[in-house]
């Protein structure tokens, strides 16, 4: 069939809105009808070539990498499904999860599901089952997928470990937000930093996945939640998520979980910036206290090897540095979760969206996000 998408075709190019050629599903695969795509920032780290592979990497692979349709956070319908597919039939409302979870790996049988070895593929951009193409440029190139999603697009072909059967009655154009990253923030407060009753906790980044953290922090029941950015009006929007404090600097941020705290510092800061840079990683151990943990949720650049930090503070005062993926979620069992706390009101979807786009807007969506505008842009399909 005859589709459009956003697709990159280099690093440090724009998206470019074209017509495209989509195949039928294959085996274990189905064909959805998206209502919604979130524009997420991870999208933007391809732009800017902080997750682009190396030409050793994707020859390993057999792929190239670009061009690309990118998206990753989607919801929509099945309307066509492919041979040996049991979970999905025409007609289900999915979620499109930018980690697959296969159920069978050693890590989905442990209940990590966000290391499922299928996430090997992401980068690729290939169908899971094969490692070929669903997408075809107008030329006849094959075309990769963002996290083997490709959301910037009304129609995609995705793998069945991709997809998340949602109820009827959530609204896709906000469960599409889900995918990557509500979970992935509300994790990284509740899974990666394990927040407890009382606790104080610092979130560096108040954009799509920071207000999330915040959220997540909250609602785990933190005493304090400190918001840092440098944009004015995420701060003004933070207490909406549950944010008590905010500072605009991880400097003056320092002095106030200092006076909070009666010098104590914090148990649980969490990097959600943009770009998780090497410099932000000394100065957000420093605002941890004795036996706290700081976790890394934003994306680094792929070639970035060093990091700056006091490894006599970090083992005499028993602090703890981890890495999170997805929230650390479990994707089949916190996505559902997560939209039935939208459902009951407790968790704020809504108030995220900053503004709606069409497709062919993707480009002034991010550029909207890269000015600080925007809590979360999203693209609505017809």
């Amino acid at each position: 069939m005859k589709s459009r998408a956003a697709i990159l075709w280099e690093p440090g190019a724009q998206w470019s809105v074209e017509d495209i050629d989509l195949d039928d599903p294959r085996s274990g695969e189905v064909k959805v009808a998206l209502a919604a795509s979130g524009l997420c920032h991870s999208d933007e780290h391809l732009v800017t070539g902080d997750m682009v592979l190396d030409p050793d990497t994707a020859r390993l692979l057999g792929i190239e990498q670009f061009p690309m349709v990118g998206g990753h956070e989607g919801a929509g319908e099945v309307i066509e499904v492919g041979p040996g597919v049991i979970s999905l039939s025409v007609g289900d409302h999915v979620v499109l999860s930018f980690i697959p979870a296969c159920g069978r790996c050693p890590s989905c049988a442990r209940g990590r599901q966000h290391l499922c070895d299928l996430g090997a593929f992401l980068l690729a951009g290939r169908q899971v089952s094969d490692m070929t193409a669903r997408h075809h440029a107008k030329d006849g190139r094959d075309l990769g997928l963002m996290c083997c999603l490709g959301t910037f697009a009304p129609y995609t072909v995705v793998n069945e470990a991709s997809c998340i059967k949602i109820t009827d009655d959530i609204p896709l154009e906000r469960a599409a937000l889900v995918g990557c990253g509500v979970t992935t923030g509300w994790g990284s407060a509740v899974n990666a930093a394990a927040v407890e009753p009382g606790d104080t906790v610092v979130v560096i980044g108040l954009g799509g996945v920071g207000m999330n953290a915040v959220q997540g922090a909250a609602f785990a029941g933190a005493r304090f939640v400190v918001g840092v950015d440098p944009v004015a009006s995420k701060r003004e929007r933070a207490a909406t998520f549950g944010a008590t404090h905010v500072a605009a600097s991880m400097a003056e941020a320092q002095a106030l979980v200092g006076e909070l705290t009666w010098g104590a510092n914090a148990e649980r800061a969490i990097l959600t910036a943009g770009v998780a840079d090497r410099a932000l990683i000394g100065p957000m151990l420093s605002l941890v206290a004795k036996g706290g943990r700081a976790v890394v949720t934003a994306v680094a650049p792929i070639s970035q090897g060093q990091v700056d930090l006091n490894l006599f503070d970090l083992a005499m005062q028993r602090k703890e540095l981890v890495g999170c993926i997805f929230g650390n979620a479990n994707p089949r069992r916190d996505i559902p979760r997560l939209l039935r706390l939208y459902m009951e009101s407790r968790l704020k979807l809504d108030e995220l969206v900053t503004t709606t786009y069409t497709l062919d807007q993707v480009n002034e969506g991010y550029e909207d996000m890269r000015n600080g505008t925007n809590i979360r842009g999203v693209i609505r399909y017809q």
